[in-house]
């Protein structure tokens, strides 16, 4: 695809369409302000990778893709983490109930629902 460039009016500039492997799941880990003040949400978010390794969703049928979001406005009882496209949203992510996640929704597909705060679809 072609444009033209608003800045230069005449100057056709490229544009590329972005491509994204295969995935199952995308989760979504808040990294905003409220939810990182003592640094858990971010730490949380860097463990992610090798966590994933470990579990096998780095790659194949079951891989998970991670992003951070820089506000959700739940800010409570966070760390706060949604999957998708499931519309399952964790509160209290701890290292801990992030291995319990990781096992018992993304590897197994079943909700760890002592941690679910909100399921989209459904009422509150």
């Amino acid at each position: 695809m072609t444009t033209t460039d608003p800045a230069v009016s005449d100057t056709p500039r490229q544009v590329v369409k972005p491509t994204i492997g295969v995935y199952r799941r995308h989760l979504l880990v808040c990294t905003g302000s409220r939810c990182n003040a003592d640094g858990a949400a971010q730490a949380l978010f860097d463990s992610l990778g090798e966590k994933f390794k470990a579990s096998g969703l780095d790659g194949g049928p079951l891989r998970v893709k991670r992003s951070r979001v820089s506000c959700f406005a739940a800010c409570k009882g966070g760390p706060i983490v949604c999957v998708q496209p499931d519309g399952t949203w964790y509160y209290d992510v701890t290292p801990d109930n992030m291995d319990r996640i990781i096992d018992q929704h993304l590897c197994k597909g079943e909700p760890v629902e002592d941690l679910v705060f909100h399921q989209a679809g459904t009422e509150a």
